[in-house]
């Protein structure tokens, strides 16, 4: 199955169904911050995310528990990969690069990647 790129709205509620595990919409409505929108809101927004394959539910009569299909690493993973590939040519030396020059990396940042590429070497 394709990923495909959430909203910032269907973010944030996937955001607290990962928080969650599994939920009802007014459990995902108690975890949004004020001002929280409106009940029909967050329900539609499950069922959009519900048909795009992100979310799953187990009905017990008219009331949805709701659960994720999709984990949030398999997700950050594909934004990632998005990134890369619309911005980077698909470039990771072109990402760092740009945040070097952008100043919004600094050295402390750089020696942890450094480590990170060292312990995945093959020695």
């Amino acid at each position: 199955m394709e990923i495909r790129s959430l909203t910032r709205a269907e973010e944030e509620v996937m955001l607290i169904l990962w928080q969650l595990e599994k939920g009802f919409v007014k459990d995902v409505l108690a975890e949004m911050p004020e001002p929280k929108p409106a009940y029909n809101t967050v329900s539609t927004i499950i069922r959009i995310l519900e048909k795009k394959g992100f979310v799953g539910y187990t009905a017990y009569g008219k009331t949805h528990e709701y659960y994720p299909l999709i984990s949030q690493a398999e997700y950050k993973r594909h934004e990632a990969q998005q990134l890369l590939e619309n911005y980077f040519d698909n470039s990771l030396p072109q990402l760092v690069s740009f945040f070097m020059k952008d100043n919004q990396l600094n050295t402390k940042d750089l020696d942890e990647i450094i480590k990170l590429i060292q312990s995945k070497k093959p020695e």
